[in-house]
């Protein structure tokens, strides 16, 4: 089911002005960390640095999902953001398709279990202290035990938090995207934390501008009704931050090389 939150929308935009977020607010929407805990710590540093510089208003950090797997420090991450409690900053975290497979085997899903080692989860096990390799040879039960005994239940109930979309007037934040034609509340929750396609293609805008993560560019993706901000923190080393006030964007990055880096 669908978990949407929003705290301030009007009627589609007409898009005859730029869209904007409403006034008195500002936004820092954070891409996929995958694992990059240091990236996170440095990227974290410059958001607070940039709130101070520029103080007034409401302010708010929306992650985009997946926080983990890929990289070596998933652990961490969630630590780290389940911790986190900023005077005066609201957070807000969205589910990505990473989360959402590490979530279904901790439900008793064991037969993800070889793939999700395979596309990522074999670095998060290891931040958990487990051995990739010993979790692929067990029993699809035992490897499910092992990592829902291993796995903090603290970082688990995080986990499980998580919305899948975030509105903010003109602005609609998910992991993956949105299926073009379907109304926004009638989106498949499958496609808000996965799709590619039609979504990144469609060449016409929505009735939001959507902001999301999920498909790895080297630059910030913005397109007539996208505006894509994974830029590869476990494969290029850049973690984006797009900072939204009113009808104007920037941009804060943190970059470093890759630690655990992997290709796939």
């Amino acid at each position: 089911m669908m978990r949407a939150t929003s705290f301030w929308q009007k009627p589609a935009a007409t898009w005859q002005v730029p869209p904007a977020i409403p006034d008195g607010h500002r936004i820092y929407a954070v891409g996929d960390v995958h694992g990059q805990d240091h990236l996170l710590a440095d990227l974290l540093v410059q958001i607070e640095a940039d709130i101070s510089a520029r103080p007034g208003g409401e302010m708010t950090i929306v992650f985009l999902g997946d926080l983990i797997d890929r990289g070596p420090k998933s652990a961490e991450v969630v630590e780290r953001l389940r911790t986190y409690r900023p005077i005066g900053i609201r957070t807000e975290f969205l589910a990505g398709n990473h989360e959402e497979v590490l979530l279904r085997i901790l439900e008793g899903e064991g037969s993800l279990v070889a793939d999700w080692l395979r596309f990522g989860g074999a670095h998060c096990a290891r931040s958990y202290g487990l051995s990739a390799s010993r979790l692929a040879k067990m029993s699809l039960a035992d490897a499910v035990e092992t990592l829902r005994s291993t796995i903090p239940a603290e970082h688990q109930a995080f986990l499980a938090s998580f919305g899948d979309t975030l509105r903010a007037g003109d602005y609609l934040f998910v992991h993956a995207g949105i299926r073009p034609g379907v109304a926004l509340a009638e989106q498949a929750q499958i496609d808000l934390r996965w799709i590619r396609e039609p979504f990144l293609d469609h060449p016409v805008r929505h009735d939001v501008m959507v902001v999301h993560g999920h498909t790895i560019t080297e630059q910030v993706d913005e397109r007539a009704g996208r505006i894509g901000i994974d830029t590869g923190a476990y494969k290029h080393g850049v973690l984006t931050a797009l900072v939204l006030e009113g009808t104007q964007r920037r941009i804060i990055q943190a970059r470093f090389t890759p630690v655990g880096q992997e290709r796939h």
